[in-house]
């Protein structure tokens, strides 16, 4: 195989696979930027719409210790819990 076969070889073949492999690799990092861009946009909305997380943490650290204390009766517990709060 001479010099221009293996030139025309390349042009032939080599050429169109790597701008294949190219365009793939763009596609593809195309698609990671809109997956992390969606993901942003889902953490703000989950942001928005739960403004106090603390609070929400705390909730539900009361409603694990009412249901994982086995001794306690849990209608009283959570008038009693009413009561401190308030409301």
């Amino acid at each position: 195989m001479g010099f221009a076969e293996a030139l025309v070889a390349f042009v032939v073949v080599g050429l169109p696979t790597i701008a294949i492999f190219a365009l793939v690799s763009r596609v593809l990092r195309h698609r990671e930027k809109k997956l992390e861009f969606e993901a942003q946009i889902e953490a703000a909305k989950a942001a928005a719409t739960n403004p106090r997380p603390d609070l929400l943490e705390q909730r539900v650290r009361v409603l694990e210790r009412i249901v994982t204390d086995k001794g306690m009766n849990v209608a009283e517990e959570i008038e009693r819990l009413r009561d401190d709060r308030g409301g």
